[in-house]
Protein backbone atom coordinates (compact mmCIF):
# COMPACT_ATOMS: atom_id res chain seq x y z
CA UNK A 1 0.00 0.00 0.00
CA UNK A 2 0.99 3.31 -1.14
CA UNK A 3 1.37 5.61 2.30
CA UNK A 4 1.10 9.58 2.24
CA UNK A 5 2.42 11.20 5.22
CA UNK A 6 1.41 15.29 5.45
CA UNK A 7 3.42 17.29 7.56
CA UNK A 8 1.20 20.02 8.27
CA UNK A 9 2.93 22.96 9.78
CA UNK A 10 1.83 26.84 10.13
CA UNK A 11 4.22 28.25 7.54
CA UNK A 12 5.89 31.85 6.79
CA UNK A 13 6.46 33.97 4.05
CA UNK A 14 10.56 32.84 2.48
CA UNK A 15 10.40 36.52 1.48
CA UNK A 16 10.03 39.80 3.84
CA UNK A 17 8.23 41.42 1.15
CA UNK A 18 4.30 42.98 1.48
CA UNK A 19 3.30 40.45 -1.09
CA UNK A 20 3.68 37.71 0.76
CA UNK A 21 3.49 38.46 4.28
CA UNK A 22 0.27 40.55 4.12
CA UNK A 23 -1.97 37.76 2.45
CA UNK A 24 -0.25 35.36 5.33
CA UNK A 25 -1.04 37.44 8.26
CA UNK A 26 -4.80 38.38 6.14
CA UNK A 27 -5.26 34.40 6.17
CA UNK A 28 -4.01 33.59 10.20
CA UNK A 29 -6.39 37.12 11.72
CA UNK A 30 -9.35 35.34 9.11
CA UNK A 31 -8.67 31.62 10.98
CA UNK A 32 -9.04 33.46 14.11
CA UNK A 33 -11.75 35.61 13.64
CA UNK A 34 -14.10 34.59 15.91
CA UNK A 35 -12.30 36.46 19.22
CA UNK A 36 -14.10 39.15 18.03
CA UNK A 37 -17.06 37.73 16.91
CA UNK A 38 -17.57 39.21 13.28
CA UNK A 39 -19.75 38.47 10.48
CA UNK A 40 -17.72 36.91 7.58
CA UNK A 41 -17.77 40.48 5.73
CA UNK A 42 -16.55 42.41 8.92
CA UNK A 43 -14.23 39.84 9.41
CA UNK A 44 -12.83 40.02 6.47
CA UNK A 45 -12.07 43.36 6.62
CA UNK A 46 -10.92 43.38 9.68
CA UNK A 47 -8.26 39.97 8.68
CA UNK A 48 -7.03 42.78 6.04
CA UNK A 49 -6.61 45.65 8.53
CA UNK A 50 -4.57 43.81 11.18
CA UNK A 51 -2.61 42.35 8.43
CA UNK A 52 -1.65 46.12 7.17
CA UNK A 53 -1.21 47.18 10.36
CA UNK A 54 1.24 44.11 11.48
CA UNK A 55 2.84 43.59 8.24
CA UNK A 56 5.67 46.25 8.60
CA UNK A 57 6.78 45.01 12.30
CA UNK A 58 7.00 41.40 10.96
CA UNK A 59 9.03 42.47 7.69
CA UNK A 60 11.68 44.27 10.10
CA UNK A 61 11.54 40.94 11.70
CA UNK A 62 12.63 38.81 8.67
CA UNK A 63 14.66 41.26 7.63
CA UNK A 64 16.72 40.96 10.83
CA UNK A 65 17.01 37.67 10.77
CA UNK A 66 18.11 37.03 7.19
CA UNK A 67 14.57 35.60 6.06
CA UNK A 68 12.58 32.93 7.45
CA UNK A 69 14.62 28.97 7.11
CA UNK A 70 11.35 27.34 8.13
CA UNK A 71 10.07 26.38 4.59
CA UNK A 72 14.03 24.76 3.98
CA UNK A 73 13.90 22.96 7.23
CA UNK A 74 10.14 21.73 6.49
CA UNK A 75 11.34 20.24 3.53
CA UNK A 76 14.44 18.82 5.29
CA UNK A 77 12.62 17.39 7.75
CA UNK A 78 9.91 15.77 4.77
CA UNK A 79 12.90 14.64 3.25
CA UNK A 80 14.46 12.74 6.06
CA UNK A 81 11.21 11.32 7.15
CA UNK A 82 10.27 9.83 3.73
CA UNK A 83 14.12 8.20 3.83
CA UNK A 84 13.61 6.20 7.13
CA UNK A 85 9.73 5.50 6.28
CA UNK A 86 11.17 3.91 3.01
CA UNK A 87 14.42 1.94 5.28
CA UNK A 88 11.88 0.56 7.67
CA UNK A 89 10.19 -1.02 4.57
CA UNK A 90 7.13 1.39 3.53
CA UNK A 91 6.32 2.96 0.27
CA UNK A 92 6.06 6.20 1.78
CA UNK A 93 5.77 9.19 0.28
CA UNK A 94 6.04 12.85 2.58
CA UNK A 95 4.59 16.00 1.79
CA UNK A 96 4.78 19.05 3.41
CA UNK A 97 1.34 21.34 3.66
CA UNK A 98 1.11 24.96 5.17
CA UNK A 99 -1.73 26.67 6.54
CA UNK A 100 -0.85 29.96 5.75
CA UNK A 101 1.79 30.07 2.83
CA UNK A 102 2.82 27.81 -0.14
CA UNK A 103 2.52 25.25 -0.64
CA UNK A 104 -0.85 24.68 0.99
CA UNK A 105 -2.10 22.05 2.82
CA UNK A 106 -4.51 21.83 -0.74
CA UNK A 107 -1.53 21.73 -2.89
CA UNK A 108 -0.02 18.62 -0.37
CA UNK A 109 -3.46 16.66 -0.96
CA UNK A 110 -3.80 17.38 -4.60
CA UNK A 111 -0.05 16.12 -5.34
CA UNK A 112 -0.49 12.79 -2.57
CA UNK A 113 -3.58 11.61 -4.83
CA UNK A 114 -1.79 12.35 -8.17
CA UNK A 115 1.08 10.15 -6.75
CA UNK A 116 -1.34 7.04 -5.97
CA UNK A 117 -1.65 7.49 -2.65
CA UNK A 118 -3.79 4.43 -0.66
CA UNK A 119 -3.79 5.76 2.68
CA UNK A 120 -3.39 9.38 3.88
CA UNK A 121 -2.37 10.76 6.80
CA UNK A 122 -2.20 14.11 8.46
CA UNK A 123 0.51 14.60 10.94
CA UNK A 124 0.23 18.19 12.57
CA UNK A 125 3.69 19.35 13.23
CA UNK A 126 2.81 20.83 16.80
CA UNK A 127 3.53 18.15 19.31
CA UNK A 128 1.13 20.06 21.78
CA UNK A 129 -2.33 20.02 20.54
CA UNK A 130 -3.88 23.72 19.87
CA UNK A 131 -7.32 24.76 18.58
CA UNK A 132 -5.39 27.12 15.62
CA UNK A 133 -2.81 24.62 15.29
CA UNK A 134 -3.14 20.98 15.30
CA UNK A 135 -7.20 21.08 15.07
CA UNK A 136 -7.06 23.63 12.13
CA UNK A 137 -4.39 22.17 10.13
CA UNK A 138 -6.32 18.62 10.68
CA UNK A 139 -9.93 20.52 9.64
CA UNK A 140 -8.33 22.32 6.57
CA UNK A 141 -6.70 18.84 5.39
CA UNK A 142 -9.83 16.83 5.87
CA UNK A 143 -11.75 19.76 4.42
CA UNK A 144 -9.67 19.47 1.40
CA UNK A 145 -9.84 15.74 0.85
CA UNK A 146 -13.48 15.99 0.63
CA UNK A 147 -13.33 19.21 -1.64
CA UNK A 148 -10.94 17.19 -3.97
CA UNK A 149 -13.68 14.36 -4.23
CA UNK A 150 -10.68 11.86 -3.29
CA UNK A 151 -11.95 8.70 -2.07
CA UNK A 152 -8.62 7.29 -0.18
CA UNK A 153 -8.14 6.19 3.86
CA UNK A 154 -7.94 8.51 5.50
CA UNK A 155 -6.11 8.77 9.29
CA UNK A 156 -5.05 11.80 11.40
CA UNK A 157 -2.45 12.12 14.09
CA UNK A 158 -3.09 15.08 17.02
CA UNK A 159 -0.98 15.91 20.14
CA UNK A 160 1.80 13.58 20.05
CA UNK A 161 4.46 15.24 23.34
CA UNK A 162 4.14 12.36 25.34
CA UNK A 163 6.21 10.60 23.21
CA UNK A 164 9.15 8.98 25.33
CA UNK A 165 11.88 9.85 23.01
CA UNK A 166 10.76 13.40 22.15
CA UNK A 167 10.49 14.37 25.96
CA UNK A 168 14.26 13.15 26.02
CA UNK A 169 15.44 14.68 23.02
CA UNK A 170 14.20 18.13 24.31
CA UNK A 171 15.96 17.59 27.92
CA UNK A 172 19.08 16.10 26.07
CA UNK A 173 19.48 19.39 24.03
CA UNK A 174 18.77 21.69 27.29
CA UNK A 175 21.58 19.42 28.90
CA UNK A 176 23.88 20.14 25.97
CA UNK A 177 23.27 23.78 25.95
CA UNK A 178 24.24 23.61 29.67
CA UNK A 179 27.43 21.38 28.92
CA UNK A 180 28.53 23.56 25.95
CA UNK A 181 28.51 26.82 28.79
CA UNK A 182 28.97 25.21 31.64
CA UNK A 183 26.18 26.02 33.54
CA UNK A 184 24.41 24.44 36.29
CA UNK A 185 20.72 24.90 36.42
CA UNK A 186 20.92 26.15 40.34
CA UNK A 187 19.15 29.01 42.30
CA UNK A 188 21.24 31.77 39.90
CA UNK A 189 20.49 29.61 36.81
CA UNK A 190 16.48 29.23 35.99
CA UNK A 191 15.52 27.32 33.39
CA UNK A 192 12.33 29.16 31.51
CA UNK A 193 9.80 27.00 28.87
CA UNK A 194 8.42 29.27 26.34
CA UNK A 195 5.64 27.93 24.80
CA UNK A 196 3.56 29.74 22.14
CA UNK A 197 0.56 31.84 23.61
CA UNK A 198 -3.10 31.43 22.87
CA UNK A 199 -6.10 33.39 23.89
CA UNK A 200 -7.82 32.04 27.01
CA UNK A 201 -11.27 31.79 24.87
CA UNK A 202 -10.04 29.00 23.43
CA UNK A 203 -9.11 27.52 26.69
CA UNK A 204 -12.75 28.07 27.86
CA UNK A 205 -14.38 26.42 25.09
CA UNK A 206 -12.57 23.70 25.96
CA UNK A 207 -9.00 23.07 24.50
CA UNK A 208 -6.68 21.43 26.88
CA UNK A 209 -3.53 23.04 25.44
CA UNK A 210 -2.38 24.66 28.68
CA UNK A 211 -2.45 21.86 30.36
CA UNK A 212 -0.07 19.94 27.68
CA UNK A 213 2.15 22.80 27.98
CA UNK A 214 2.20 22.04 31.51
CA UNK A 215 2.62 18.47 31.29
CA UNK A 216 5.11 18.75 28.67
CA UNK A 217 7.38 20.94 30.60
CA UNK A 218 7.23 18.84 33.64
CA UNK A 219 8.18 15.58 31.79
CA UNK A 220 11.09 17.18 30.61
CA UNK A 221 12.00 18.94 33.68
CA UNK A 222 12.03 15.41 35.60
CA UNK A 223 14.69 14.35 32.89
CA UNK A 224 16.39 17.11 33.90
CA UNK A 225 15.93 16.47 37.85
CA UNK A 226 15.00 19.80 38.06
CA UNK A 227 11.87 21.45 39.90
CA UNK A 228 12.68 25.19 39.44
CA UNK A 229 11.93 26.54 36.63
CA UNK A 230 9.09 29.02 34.92
CA UNK A 231 6.66 28.60 31.99
CA UNK A 232 6.25 31.79 29.97
CA UNK A 233 3.76 32.85 26.84
CA UNK A 234 4.88 33.98 23.63
CA UNK A 235 1.19 36.17 22.85
CA UNK A 236 0.81 37.95 20.02
CA UNK A 237 -1.98 40.54 21.28
CA UNK A 238 -2.82 42.10 18.30
CA UNK A 239 -6.70 42.72 18.93
CA UNK A 240 -7.18 44.76 21.27
CA UNK A 241 -9.72 43.25 24.21
CA UNK A 242 -8.29 39.45 23.83
CA UNK A 243 -7.29 37.60 26.54
CA UNK A 244 -3.97 35.02 26.01
CA UNK A 245 -2.42 32.89 28.07
CA UNK A 246 -0.27 34.29 31.02
CA UNK A 247 2.51 34.86 32.08
CA UNK A 248 3.84 36.43 28.81
CA UNK A 249 7.69 35.13 29.01
CA UNK A 250 8.57 38.49 29.07
CA UNK A 251 7.40 39.12 31.96
CA UNK A 252 8.98 36.32 33.23
CA UNK A 253 12.22 37.68 32.22
CA UNK A 254 10.98 40.85 34.04
CA UNK A 255 10.32 39.62 37.47
CA UNK A 256 13.02 36.85 37.60
CA UNK A 257 15.18 35.89 40.54
CA UNK A 258 18.63 34.85 38.84
CA UNK A 259 21.42 35.84 37.28
CA UNK A 260 21.39 34.05 34.19
CA UNK A 261 18.37 32.17 32.35
CA UNK A 262 17.97 29.14 29.55
CA UNK A 263 15.38 29.49 27.64
CA UNK A 264 13.61 26.58 25.45
CA UNK A 265 11.44 27.42 22.68
CA UNK A 266 8.87 24.30 23.64
CA UNK A 267 6.44 24.71 20.75
CA UNK A 268 8.80 24.83 17.68
CA UNK A 269 10.15 22.44 15.45
CA UNK A 270 11.86 24.38 13.55
CA UNK A 271 13.65 27.78 13.71
CA UNK A 272 11.34 30.76 12.88
CA UNK A 273 10.59 34.11 13.27
CA UNK A 274 9.55 33.28 17.26
CA UNK A 275 12.58 31.89 18.23
CA UNK A 276 15.22 34.20 16.27
CA UNK A 277 13.48 37.46 16.35
CA UNK A 278 10.69 37.16 19.43
CA UNK A 279 13.49 35.04 21.39
CA UNK A 280 16.86 35.43 20.23
CA UNK A 281 16.56 39.52 19.90
CA UNK A 282 14.06 40.53 21.74
CA UNK A 283 13.80 38.44 24.84
CA UNK A 284 17.45 38.52 25.08
CA UNK A 285 17.42 42.26 25.04
CA UNK A 286 15.00 42.55 27.65
CA UNK A 287 17.23 39.94 30.00
CA UNK A 288 20.38 41.81 29.44
CA UNK A 289 18.70 45.36 30.24
CA UNK A 290 18.57 43.53 33.73
CA UNK A 291 21.99 42.30 33.82
CA UNK A 292 20.74 38.80 33.38
CA UNK A 293 22.63 36.40 30.75
CA UNK A 294 20.73 34.65 28.23
CA UNK A 295 21.06 31.23 26.35
CA UNK A 296 18.28 30.16 24.06
CA UNK A 297 18.28 26.08 23.24
CA UNK A 298 18.55 25.52 19.54
CA UNK A 299 15.80 23.69 17.87
CA UNK A 300 17.40 20.98 16.50
CA UNK A 301 14.69 20.41 13.32
CA UNK A 302 16.42 17.21 12.03
CA UNK A 303 18.46 15.02 14.54
CA UNK A 304 17.84 11.79 13.79
CA UNK A 305 16.12 10.84 17.12
CA UNK A 306 13.27 13.56 16.00
CA UNK A 307 12.54 12.03 12.64
CA UNK A 308 12.41 8.70 14.22
CA UNK A 309 9.57 10.14 16.59
CA UNK A 310 7.77 11.21 13.46
CA UNK A 311 8.61 7.47 11.65
CA UNK A 312 7.18 5.57 15.19
CA UNK A 313 4.19 8.10 14.98
CA UNK A 314 3.01 7.29 11.11
CA UNK A 315 4.69 3.32 11.69
CA UNK A 316 2.37 2.77 15.15
CA UNK A 317 -0.64 4.43 13.02
CA UNK A 318 -0.43 2.25 10.02
CA UNK A 319 0.78 -0.78 11.91
CA UNK A 320 -0.76 -1.05 15.31
CA UNK A 321 -0.24 -5.01 15.58
CA UNK A 322 3.37 -4.97 14.52
CA UNK A 323 5.20 -2.25 16.57
CA UNK A 324 5.61 -2.57 20.23
CA UNK A 325 7.31 0.54 21.70
CA UNK A 326 6.70 1.72 25.14
CA UNK A 327 4.74 5.28 25.26
CA UNK A 328 4.31 5.65 21.62
CA UNK A 329 0.44 3.55 21.50
CA UNK A 330 -1.81 5.90 19.70
CA UNK A 331 -5.51 6.50 21.41
CA UNK A 332 -8.80 8.10 20.26
CA UNK A 333 -8.29 11.37 20.17
CA UNK A 334 -10.32 13.27 22.80
CA UNK A 335 -9.97 17.00 21.28
CA UNK A 336 -11.00 15.77 17.74
CA UNK A 337 -13.44 13.28 18.32
CA UNK A 338 -13.53 11.39 14.81
CA UNK A 339 -13.36 7.62 14.05
CA UNK A 340 -10.13 8.33 12.06
CA UNK A 341 -8.14 10.87 14.11
CA UNK A 342 -5.47 8.99 17.08
CA UNK A 343 -3.38 10.70 19.82
CA UNK A 344 -1.01 10.22 22.58
CA UNK A 345 -3.01 12.14 24.92
CA UNK A 346 -6.01 10.20 24.61
CA UNK A 347 -6.33 9.14 28.63
CA UNK A 348 -6.32 12.55 29.34
CA UNK A 349 -3.94 15.02 31.16
CA UNK A 350 -1.49 12.99 33.76
CA UNK A 351 0.43 16.41 34.62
Amino acid sequence: MKLGILLLNFGEPEQPVIAEVVPFLERIFLLNADLEGHGADAARERAQQLATARAPGLIDEYEEIGGSPLHAQAREQAERLQDELRRRGHDALVLVGMQFTEPSIAEAVASAREAGVEHVVGLPLYPLCGPSTTMAALETFRAEIARQGWDVEVSEISGWHRHPDYIEFRAKAIRELLDEHDLELDATVKLVFSAHGTPIKYLDEGSRYDLYVKEFCASVASKLEVTDYVIGYQNHTNRPGVKWTQPDVDRVIEDIDAECVVVDPVSFMHEQSETLAELDRELRSDAEARGLRFFRVPIEHAAPVFISVLADLAEDLVLPDAVDRAGTQLKPCLCRATSATYCLNGDGVTG
